[in-house]
Protein backbone atom coordinates (compact mmCIF):
# COMPACT_ATOMS: atom_id res chain seq x y z
CA UNK A 1 0.00 0.00 0.00
CA UNK A 2 1.34 3.21 -1.48
CA UNK A 3 0.60 6.13 1.00
CA UNK A 4 1.44 9.77 1.32
CA UNK A 5 1.57 11.19 5.39
CA UNK A 6 -0.16 14.27 6.07
CA UNK A 7 0.86 15.47 9.88
CA UNK A 8 2.69 18.42 11.62
CA UNK A 9 2.54 18.22 15.33
CA UNK A 10 3.52 15.91 18.06
CA UNK A 11 0.34 13.77 18.49
CA UNK A 12 0.93 12.57 14.47
CA UNK A 13 4.58 11.03 15.59
CA UNK A 14 2.97 7.51 17.25
CA UNK A 15 1.06 6.96 13.64
CA UNK A 16 3.89 8.04 11.47
CA UNK A 17 6.66 5.41 13.33
CA UNK A 18 3.73 2.89 13.15
CA UNK A 19 3.86 3.10 9.93
CA UNK A 20 7.62 3.22 9.61
CA UNK A 21 7.31 0.13 11.84
CA UNK A 22 5.15 -1.88 10.12
CA UNK A 23 7.37 -1.20 6.81
CA UNK A 24 4.02 0.75 4.91
CA UNK A 25 5.40 2.32 1.52
CA UNK A 26 6.01 6.08 2.62
CA UNK A 27 6.22 8.02 -0.71
CA UNK A 28 5.89 11.48 1.02
CA UNK A 29 5.07 13.53 3.85
CA UNK A 30 3.23 16.74 3.68
CA UNK A 31 3.70 19.30 6.82
CA UNK A 32 3.09 22.93 7.76
CA UNK A 33 5.92 25.37 6.65
CA UNK A 34 8.54 25.33 9.43
CA UNK A 35 8.21 28.47 11.80
CA UNK A 36 9.67 30.75 14.32
CA UNK A 37 8.94 28.69 17.66
CA UNK A 38 9.24 29.06 21.37
CA UNK A 39 10.90 32.35 22.99
CA UNK A 40 13.76 32.61 20.99
CA UNK A 41 11.94 32.61 17.92
CA UNK A 42 14.32 30.13 16.37
CA UNK A 43 12.79 28.73 13.44
CA UNK A 44 12.33 24.68 14.01
CA UNK A 45 11.06 21.65 12.01
CA UNK A 46 7.90 20.64 12.77
CA UNK A 47 7.96 17.45 14.61
CA UNK A 48 6.76 15.22 11.70
CA UNK A 49 9.51 17.00 9.36
CA UNK A 50 12.25 15.66 11.88
CA UNK A 51 10.85 12.27 11.79
CA UNK A 52 10.92 12.37 8.20
CA UNK A 53 13.99 13.68 7.63
CA UNK A 54 15.62 10.99 10.01
CA UNK A 55 14.07 8.18 7.53
CA UNK A 56 15.26 9.78 4.74
CA UNK A 57 11.49 10.26 3.47
CA UNK A 58 10.27 13.03 1.03
CA UNK A 59 8.76 16.03 2.66
CA UNK A 60 6.89 18.61 0.98
CA UNK A 61 6.01 22.08 3.22
CA UNK A 62 3.36 23.85 0.36
CA UNK A 63 1.53 27.34 1.61
CA UNK A 64 -0.89 26.79 0.24
CA UNK A 65 -2.79 23.04 -0.23
CA UNK A 66 -4.58 24.57 -3.37
CA UNK A 67 -1.27 25.07 -5.48
CA UNK A 68 -1.05 23.52 -8.84
CA UNK A 69 2.35 22.22 -8.48
CA UNK A 70 1.72 20.31 -5.46
CA UNK A 71 -1.10 18.74 -6.62
CA UNK A 72 0.16 17.63 -9.79
CA UNK A 73 2.97 15.83 -8.04
CA UNK A 74 0.84 14.45 -5.56
CA UNK A 75 -0.90 12.62 -8.74
CA UNK A 76 2.40 11.29 -10.21
CA UNK A 77 3.07 9.84 -6.86
CA UNK A 78 -0.55 7.88 -7.26
CA UNK A 79 -0.67 7.06 -3.40
CA UNK A 80 -3.28 4.40 -2.83
CA UNK A 81 -3.67 6.17 0.18
CA UNK A 82 -3.72 9.71 2.18
CA UNK A 83 -3.21 9.58 5.78
CA UNK A 84 -4.14 12.93 7.63
CA UNK A 85 -3.62 13.04 11.47
CA UNK A 86 -3.27 16.92 12.66
CA UNK A 87 -2.29 18.93 9.72
CA UNK A 88 -3.96 21.65 10.48
CA UNK A 89 -5.91 22.95 7.10
CA UNK A 90 -9.09 21.12 5.21
CA UNK A 91 -7.60 19.23 2.28
CA UNK A 92 -9.50 20.99 -0.99
CA UNK A 93 -11.48 17.94 -3.32
CA UNK A 94 -8.68 18.27 -5.89
CA UNK A 95 -6.29 16.05 -3.21
CA UNK A 96 -9.26 14.00 -1.83
CA UNK A 97 -9.97 12.68 -4.78
CA UNK A 98 -6.13 11.97 -5.86
CA UNK A 99 -5.76 8.17 -3.54
CA UNK A 100 -7.83 5.15 -5.06
CA UNK A 101 -8.63 4.41 -1.39
CA UNK A 102 -9.19 7.62 -0.46
CA UNK A 103 -7.93 10.19 2.57
CA UNK A 104 -8.08 8.75 6.39
CA UNK A 105 -7.92 11.24 8.78
CA UNK A 106 -6.92 10.05 12.71
CA UNK A 107 -9.44 12.79 14.95
CA UNK A 108 -8.93 12.92 18.80
CA UNK A 109 -12.15 12.34 19.49
CA UNK A 110 -15.68 10.22 19.74
CA UNK A 111 -17.13 12.05 16.19
CA UNK A 112 -19.76 13.51 15.27
CA UNK A 113 -18.53 15.04 18.98
CA UNK A 114 -15.34 17.66 19.12
CA UNK A 115 -14.83 18.38 15.79
CA UNK A 116 -12.21 21.08 14.86
CA UNK A 117 -8.93 21.79 16.34
CA UNK A 118 -8.80 21.12 20.04
CA UNK A 119 -10.58 18.10 21.22
CA UNK A 120 -8.33 17.24 23.58
CA UNK A 121 -8.80 20.74 25.32
CA UNK A 122 -12.25 20.80 25.16
CA UNK A 123 -13.46 17.80 26.47
CA UNK A 124 -11.70 18.10 29.73
CA UNK A 125 -12.46 21.87 29.86
CA UNK A 126 -16.06 20.81 29.12
CA UNK A 127 -15.77 17.76 31.88
CA UNK A 128 -16.37 15.05 30.00
CA UNK A 129 -15.81 11.75 31.40
CA UNK A 130 -14.83 9.74 28.14
CA UNK A 131 -13.22 10.27 25.08
CA UNK A 132 -11.36 8.54 22.59
CA UNK A 133 -10.28 8.71 18.55
CA UNK A 134 -12.07 8.43 15.34
CA UNK A 135 -10.71 6.82 12.01
CA UNK A 136 -12.72 8.53 9.42
CA UNK A 137 -12.92 8.67 5.35
CA UNK A 138 -12.48 12.44 4.66
CA UNK A 139 -14.37 14.76 2.52
CA UNK A 140 -14.82 18.77 2.23
CA UNK A 141 -16.35 18.88 5.77
CA UNK A 142 -14.51 19.42 8.93
CA UNK A 143 -14.40 16.31 10.68
CA UNK A 144 -17.59 15.52 8.69
CA UNK A 145 -17.41 12.38 6.86
CA UNK A 146 -17.42 8.54 7.21
CA UNK A 147 -16.35 6.87 10.08
CA UNK A 148 -14.32 3.84 9.44
CA UNK A 149 -13.57 2.95 13.35
CA UNK A 150 -13.43 4.32 16.87
CA UNK A 151 -12.13 3.75 20.28
CA UNK A 152 -13.01 5.07 23.56
CA UNK A 153 -10.97 5.59 27.04
CA UNK A 154 -11.85 7.35 30.37
CA UNK A 155 -11.08 10.49 31.13
CA UNK A 156 -9.88 10.62 34.90
CA UNK A 157 -10.45 13.42 36.88
CA UNK A 158 -6.91 14.71 37.57
CA UNK A 159 -5.77 14.20 34.02
CA UNK A 160 -4.43 16.86 32.07
CA UNK A 161 -4.70 17.69 28.06
CA UNK A 162 -1.16 16.57 28.03
CA UNK A 163 -1.59 13.39 29.70
CA UNK A 164 -4.80 12.66 27.78
CA UNK A 165 -2.67 13.79 24.12
CA UNK A 166 0.00 11.05 24.58
CA UNK A 167 -3.22 8.55 25.56
CA UNK A 168 -4.80 9.60 22.25
CA UNK A 169 -1.74 9.89 20.20
CA UNK A 170 -0.62 6.30 21.22
CA UNK A 171 -4.20 5.18 20.48
CA UNK A 172 -4.51 6.62 17.63
CA UNK A 173 -1.45 4.60 16.27
CA UNK A 174 -3.38 1.45 17.33
CA UNK A 175 -6.34 2.47 15.40
CA UNK A 176 -5.21 3.91 12.23
CA UNK A 177 -3.18 -0.01 11.44
CA UNK A 178 -6.49 -1.80 12.50
CA UNK A 179 -7.90 0.99 9.65
CA UNK A 180 -5.38 0.24 6.57
CA UNK A 181 -5.49 -3.93 7.38
CA UNK A 182 -9.31 -3.53 7.25
CA UNK A 183 -9.31 -1.36 3.76
CA UNK A 184 -6.61 -3.76 2.60
CA UNK A 185 -9.07 -6.87 3.16
CA UNK A 186 -12.11 -4.89 2.28
CA UNK A 187 -14.18 -5.70 5.92
CA UNK A 188 -14.34 -1.56 6.17
CA UNK A 189 -18.17 -0.67 7.26
CA UNK A 190 -18.57 2.95 6.01
CA UNK A 191 -21.21 4.38 9.09
CA UNK A 192 -22.36 8.08 8.54
CA UNK A 193 -22.16 10.40 10.88
CA UNK A 194 -25.12 11.71 12.84
CA UNK A 195 -25.17 15.42 12.72
CA UNK A 196 -27.33 16.34 14.92
CA UNK A 197 -25.50 14.72 17.80
CA UNK A 198 -22.23 17.40 16.49
CA UNK A 199 -20.14 19.33 18.76
CA UNK A 200 -17.14 21.67 18.18
CA UNK A 201 -13.95 22.10 19.62
CA UNK A 202 -12.36 25.60 18.31
CA UNK A 203 -8.83 26.42 18.71
CA UNK A 204 -7.59 27.51 21.31
CA UNK A 205 -6.28 31.22 22.31
CA UNK A 206 -4.30 32.40 24.84
CA UNK A 207 -7.27 34.35 26.50
CA UNK A 208 -9.19 30.90 27.08
CA UNK A 209 -7.27 30.19 30.03
CA UNK A 210 -8.33 33.26 31.94
CA UNK A 211 -9.84 32.07 35.31
CA UNK A 212 -13.19 33.63 35.73
CA UNK A 213 -13.81 33.41 39.97
CA UNK A 214 -17.35 33.51 39.54
CA UNK A 215 -16.99 29.83 37.75
CA UNK A 216 -17.73 27.04 40.07
CA UNK A 217 -14.98 25.34 41.24
CA UNK A 218 -15.23 22.03 39.45
CA UNK A 219 -15.45 24.70 36.24
CA UNK A 220 -11.88 25.95 36.96
CA UNK A 221 -10.50 23.29 38.11
CA UNK A 222 -11.35 21.22 34.38
CA UNK A 223 -10.08 25.02 32.90
CA UNK A 224 -6.70 24.44 34.74
CA UNK A 225 -6.49 20.76 33.44
CA UNK A 226 -7.48 20.85 29.65
CA UNK A 227 -5.11 24.04 29.30
CA UNK A 228 -2.00 22.16 30.77
CA UNK A 229 0.51 22.54 29.14
CA UNK A 230 -0.98 25.06 26.22
CA UNK A 231 -1.99 28.41 26.59
CA UNK A 232 -2.16 27.78 30.82
CA UNK A 233 -4.55 28.58 33.10
CA UNK A 234 -3.59 32.41 34.80
CA UNK A 235 -5.23 35.01 37.15
CA UNK A 236 -3.59 38.07 38.67
CA UNK A 237 -1.71 37.88 42.03
CA UNK A 238 -1.37 41.62 43.11
CA UNK A 239 -1.66 43.19 39.61
CA UNK A 240 0.78 40.10 38.49
CA UNK A 241 0.22 37.46 36.15
CA UNK A 242 0.09 34.16 37.87
CA UNK A 243 -0.14 31.06 35.78
CA UNK A 244 -1.91 28.55 37.79
CA UNK A 245 -0.68 24.66 36.95
CA UNK A 246 -2.20 22.68 39.52
CA UNK A 247 -5.41 22.61 41.54
CA UNK A 248 -7.82 20.30 42.98
CA UNK A 249 -11.67 20.76 44.71
CA UNK A 250 -11.07 21.05 48.32
CA UNK A 251 -14.26 19.39 49.84
CA UNK A 252 -15.47 21.41 53.25
CA UNK A 253 -17.57 23.78 53.54
CA UNK A 254 -18.24 27.09 51.22
CA UNK A 255 -16.24 29.91 53.17
CA UNK A 256 -17.55 33.85 53.10
CA UNK A 257 -16.13 36.21 51.43
CA UNK A 258 -16.11 37.37 47.23
CA UNK A 259 -15.15 34.88 44.83
CA UNK A 260 -11.39 34.80 44.37
CA UNK A 261 -10.48 35.26 47.69
CA UNK A 262 -7.45 33.48 49.23
CA UNK A 263 -9.61 31.82 52.57
CA UNK A 264 -6.58 29.85 53.74
CA UNK A 265 -3.05 28.40 53.19
CA UNK A 266 -2.76 24.77 54.10
CA UNK A 267 0.61 23.26 54.35
CA UNK A 268 1.60 20.88 51.36
CA UNK A 269 -1.29 21.84 49.55
CA UNK A 270 -1.55 25.08 48.86
CA UNK A 271 -4.00 28.15 49.34
CA UNK A 272 -7.61 27.49 49.81
CA UNK A 273 -9.66 30.06 46.95
CA UNK A 274 -13.34 30.73 47.17
CA UNK A 275 -15.43 30.32 43.58
CA UNK A 276 -18.73 31.22 42.76
CA UNK A 277 -19.24 27.61 43.95
CA UNK A 278 -17.44 25.48 45.99
CA UNK A 279 -13.57 26.12 47.02
CA UNK A 280 -10.19 24.80 45.41
CA UNK A 281 -6.93 24.62 46.76
CA UNK A 282 -4.23 26.21 44.30
CA UNK A 283 -0.96 24.15 44.78
CA UNK A 284 1.20 24.73 41.94
CA UNK A 285 1.69 28.26 39.87
CA UNK A 286 4.19 30.17 37.88
CA UNK A 287 5.12 33.53 38.05
CA UNK A 288 6.51 36.16 35.10
CA UNK A 289 9.83 34.88 34.22
CA UNK A 290 9.74 32.24 36.88
CA UNK A 291 9.72 28.38 37.23
CA UNK A 292 6.78 26.32 38.23
CA UNK A 293 6.71 25.66 41.89
CA UNK A 294 4.47 24.20 44.50
CA UNK A 295 2.63 27.24 46.70
CA UNK A 296 4.34 26.06 49.31
CA UNK A 297 8.06 27.28 47.75
CA UNK A 298 6.29 30.52 46.53
CA UNK A 299 5.65 31.86 50.21
CA UNK A 300 9.06 30.92 51.75
CA UNK A 301 9.91 34.03 49.89
CA UNK A 302 6.30 36.36 49.27
CA UNK A 303 4.60 37.48 51.59
CA UNK A 304 0.54 36.63 50.46
CA UNK A 305 -1.73 37.32 53.31
CA UNK A 306 -5.20 35.90 53.76
CA UNK A 307 -7.54 37.63 51.96
CA UNK A 308 -6.04 38.38 49.40
CA UNK A 309 -8.28 38.54 45.98
CA UNK A 310 -6.92 36.95 42.49
CA UNK A 311 -7.94 38.45 39.56
CA UNK A 312 -7.60 42.16 40.93
CA UNK A 313 -5.49 44.33 39.00
CA UNK A 314 -5.23 42.33 35.85
CA UNK A 315 -4.91 43.97 32.61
Amino acid sequence: MKIVFMGTPEFAIPSLLGLIEKNYNILAIVTQPDKPRDRGKKVKYTPVKEIALKHNISVLQPLNLRDESLISHLRLLKPDIIIVIAYGKILPKEILKIPKSGCVNVHASLLPAYRGAAPINWAIINGEKKTGVTTMYMDTGLDTGDIILKKEIEISDDMTAGQLHDLLANLGKELLLKTLEDIKQNKVNRIAQDHSKESYAPMLTKDVGIINWNHSAKSIVNLVRGTNPWPGSYTFLKGKKMKIWKTSIYEVQDGSGKPGIILDYIKNLGWIVKTGKGLIAIEEIQMPSGKKMSVDSYIRGHDVNIGTVLGEGGC
